[in-house]
């Protein structure tokens, strides 16, 4: 049975680069890194209520057809709309703008400058759960 959400990992052709522009969006350093062969080949970031993991891997080890995609990741904010544009002016592009999909859950999605989509979301069962959670 699927239990929740451990790492979600991004692959990028400047991992430098990558690693620096996430360090800003988050605010914090990467608690991982690896180098292969001298190269950085991934970094890690533990960020949120649940420390979630969010890697980024070099362009170079991801697999030759990347298959079926359609996913999409949305990542706990308290407030969409000042997230999305945050991300805007640090060089991220529109995916799709902030849209409300009903009472308490709203959503939008940049790309990165690597490539990858990052989504937003103020869901309120989140909220709930992590509530419950510190209760008890």
């Amino acid at each position: 049975m699927l239990r929740g959400l451990t790492t979600i990992n991004f692959y990028a052709d400047d991992l430098t680069a990558a690693r620096d522009w996430y360090t800003e969006v988050l605010g914090i350093e990467p608690y991982f890194a690896r180098e292969i062969e001298g190269a950085l080949a991934y970094v890690e970031f533990r960020i949120g209520d649940y420390q979630h993991e969010l890697g980024f891997i070099d362009r170079r080890f991801a697999p030759a057809a990347q298959g079926p995609g359609g996913a999409m990741t949305y990542w706990a904010v308290d407030d969409v709309a000042a997230a999305y544009e945050r991300l805007l002016a640090l060089g991220a592009t529109v995916h799709q703008e902030p849209r409300e999909h009903g009472p308490g859950f709203v959503t939008a999605s940049v790309v990165d400058p690597f490539g990858n989509v990052l989504g937003v979301m103020f869901n309120q069962h989140y909220l709930d759960v992590l509530a419950a959670r510190t209760e008890a």
